[in-house]
């Protein structure tokens, strides 16, 4: 009996898989708990449903990475950050949230602070590179400028 699993089953598989089990174990443990429904039409449409849902939903992120890598891929952010008099050091750091409101406020795009990968701690003025995970194999390597 084919069921679509409404849950995670030990040794049947994960929530929101199509699975093959016999008729027995569907109807005495499967069914009463809850954890599985019988896969007939209506069930079936709904399935399928989600899963172009699910798709639609990735295929809407990987475009808006690609977009974001195409407006950030090269391009200099520019971070304003005060240092003292001797030998242009900062007062404290660089972060990954000061980079990300400072790409927001320049291309109106908002990338998350945990996205945001610095190769090493900013501690004064100069040119750093910086990487920027968007979405699964797709990163854009912005040039990260710390100015006055």
């Amino acid at each position: 009996m084919k069921v679509i699993l409404l849950a995670d089953v030990k040794g049947q598989g994960k929530k929101g898989q199509l699975v093959n089990v016999s008729d027995g174990y569907a109807r005495n443990f499967l069914f009463p708990k809850n954890l599985a429904k019988e896969a007939n039409a209506q069930a079936m449409t709904e399935f399928n449903n989600a899963l172009s849902s699910k798709q639609h939903k990735i295929d809407v992120d990987k475009e808006n990475a690609n977009k974001a890598k195409a407006i950030l891929d090269g391009k200099e952010i520019v971070v304003h950050a005060k240092a003292g008099s001797q030998g242009g050091k900062l007062f404290g750091k660089v972060t990954s949230k000061e980079v990300a409101e400072s790409i927001k406020s320049a291309y109106g795009l908002d990338i998350d602070k945990r996205k945001i990968e610095l190769k090493s701690d900013i501690k004064t003025h100069g040119t750093y590179e910086c990487v920027i995970k968007l979405y699964s194999g797709i990163t854009a390597k912005p040039v990260l400028v710390v100015t006055d």
